[in-house]
């Protein structure tokens, strides 16, 4: 059993206390969604090699603001690595700090199975949001991309609704990646619109684009590109 195998199982087994542990003790929220897309785009990159995705997650939230998630999502990556789909397992607190600002502190380990390199590794992120509709988000992991060696992530972004149904939604962020294996700090923008038509489906149109120096790193799966989806949240 390799390290990150080993780390998988007791995030698992974790996950499933916890879940279990906010179930018994308090008022809970259970609640998912499912998506198809036509990219699965991640910090600017692709991660189905441009084809389209499934995906699926499922949270159990607690009152006292600990929650635990799975999310998962078909992936494509390198032929010889037979990575096919990704596994976010994820335990964290949410929470208001005022009338205005709220916060999210989680731990989110990227699993592959299947695989026939080790692809898995974890990640502390936190999210900081004002009046619902700004934030700023920080992920930091010892051990990006499953390199052995640390990255920082950082965005900010904004939610602009329109109507009750139409919303605009853009965020920058920038990836300190410099002497991960070949990887060089890279930054990157979206813009993108939701329509909310039909309750509990919403439609969404997202423009991509990275600088160049994510295009030496990831090659075409880096540039510009546009992604649709539908979601349907329960």
């Amino acid at each position: 059993m390799n390290r990150n195998t080993s780390i998988a199982r007791r995030l698992a087994l974790g996950l499933a206390l916890a879940t279990s542990a906010i179930s018994t003790a308090h008022a809970v929220d259970f609640s998912g969604a499912a998506a198809i897309t036509t990219d699965y785009v991640w910090r600017g990159t692709s991660q189905s090699n441009e084809d389209p995705a499934v995906q699926a997650s499922f949270k159990v939230a607690s009152d006292t603001g600990f929650y635990a998630q799975a999310w998962g999502s078909s992936v494509e990556f390198a032929p010889d690595t037979r990575a096919s789909t990704e596994v976010d397992l994820v335990a964290g607190w949410s929470g208001a700090l005022s009338d205005t600002l709220a916060l999210d502190v989680n731990l989110t380990h990227y699993l592959y199975p299947s695989t026939t390199v080790d692809l898995d590794w974890t990640e502390a992120i936190a999210t900081l949001t004002w009046l619902e509709h700004y934030w700023v988000q920080v992920g930091h992991s010892n051990d990006a991309l499953a390199t052995d060696t640390s990255g920082t992530y950082a965005t900010i972004g904004a939610r602009l609704p329109v109507s009750d149904t139409f919303r605009f939604e853009t965020a920058a962020g920038h990836y300190w990646l410099a002497g991960n294996r070949g990887y060089e700090d890279y930054a990157h923008l979206q813009v993108g619109a939701v329509w909310a038509f039909a309750s509990p489906l919403e439609l969404r149109l997202t423009a991509h684009e990275t600088d160049s120096a994510a295009e030496r790193g990831f090659g075409a799966l880096a540039g510009s590109r546009i992604e649709a989806a539908l979601q349907a949240s329960f």
